[in-house]
């Protein structure tokens, strides 16, 4: 039997953010017999998923998160993380593009074989933030810099690795596949979480799945609520997920009049059934990689209005439907309204999944394409 080939996925934190989520996805459909992951981490806080990837038999190593100040302490750490690994991995993969420029030449010198950067998302925050993000990004477009470049969305690609390296066929292009049996219309599951949240009979419910930061636009969600009870619409707000951000997005719903019907969920293990209790999926992102909500949101029979900034590629099913964030938000309201379903969300439900797996979305089928790479060793 062949000794098993160990991958070093690096992220800032093992979180519920979705491109954890997706990986994680992948990890449990990958045969472990022949590939296993290992997790560097930008923080020393036990996060959603530690627990699962280490059950899994996934070891998790621990780095300072880099702030600009501390270059050489963080050089440093990678370093003897390496060293003191050499010839333990026979690939890393790194979803953190903002630090790459380091870990990945750093993995290089010590004998890693394979060095994968992935491009998650199309765009960065204003400001000082952004700037120092795009430089510390550059690297990432010089040729020969790492072995294999992947991008969730061609918007992806050319925001990480910049265009030329995009239209030189540089890049491949990898959807954010998600585990596709766990998302279908569930009439029992939508009545049981509307129960559990207090949702009564009748009320309109907006669902959104995402982390509380800039990129996301929850702002612009909260106005949306807001116009529909300005409407005379009973409507409740269902926000899944946290964030650096949540503490100012509370306060904004309380100072628009809406805390009473804003939901603050936080992080959940049962996305899938909380789904069931939303009529309309709303994503107003100001950018965006490629959002697994949405795909979430479609496998599930959700109408989805969202933002005009998004990849076109999410665009999958004629359940998305797009409008742009430069709009009055009252407009967004009036369209979910006219969205709002009536009729079973089962109907169809079946063929949504298989278009879905047709365009490369199926995470059973990519966890099989990830393996031959790893395997193959480009």
């Amino acid at each position: 039997m062949s000794e098993v080939r160990r991958v070093l996925h690096i992220f800032g934190r093992l979180g519920l953010g979705g491109a954890e989520s997706r990986t994680m996805d992948l990890y449990r459909r990958i045969d472990r017999t022949v590939i296993q992951f290992d997790f560097l981490v930008h923080t020393q806080e036990e996060e959603f998923y530690d627990a699962e990837a280490q059950a899994l038999g996934a070891r998790i190593y621990r780095v300072p998160r880099f702030n600009g100040r501390n270059l050489l302490t963080y050089r440093r750490a990678l370093q003897q993380l390496f060293e003191t690994h050499r010839g333990t991995w026979s690939a890393v993969h790194g979803h953190m593009t903002s630090t790459a420029a380091f870990y990945l030449p750093i993995a290089r010198r010590n004998g890693v074989p394979l060095t994968i950067a992935h491009a998650r998302s199309a765009g960065v925050d204003p400001g000082f933030k952004g700037f120092v993000t795009r430089l510390l990004r550059l690297p990432l477009s010089w040729r020969g810099f790492c072995d294999l470049r992947l991008a969730c969305t061609r918007e992806a690609g050319i925001s990480v690795f910049g265009r030329r390296r995009m239209e030189a066929g540089d890049v491949l292009l990898w959807p954010n596949a998600i585990d596709l049996s766990q998302y279908h219309a569930d009439r029992d599951a939508g009545e049981r979480m509307r129960a559990a949240f207090g949702i009564p009979d009748g009320v309109l419910v907006i669902g959104h799945v995402g982390s509380f930061r800039y990129a996301k636009n929850h702002e612009y969600l909260l106005r949306i609520c807001a116009a529909l009870k300005a409407q005379g619409t009973d409507v409740r707000l269902l926000l899944i997920g946290d964030g650096e951000r949540r503490g100012q997005i509370e306060a904004l719903s309380e100072e628009l009049g809406i805390r009473p019907q804003t939901i603050f969920a936080g992080n959940r293990g049962d996305v899938a059934d909380c789904l069931q209790a939303v009529d309309v999926f709303v994503f107003p992102s100001r950018y965006e990689g490629l959002p697994g909500s949405v795909i979430e949101a479609q496998a599930s029979g959700l109408p989805c209005l969202i933002s005009d900034r998004i990849s076109t590629e999410v665009d999958i099913t004629a359940l998305v439907e797009r409008r742009s964030i430069d709009e009055d938000p009252a407009q967004w309201a009036g369209r979910i309204l006219a969205l709002r379903s009536g009729g079973s969300r089962e109907i169809g439900s079946a063929q949504i999944r298989e278009q879905l797996r047709a365009a490369g979305y199926d995470v059973d089928e990519q966890a099989g394409r990830l393996q031959e790479i790893y395997q193959r060793g480009k």
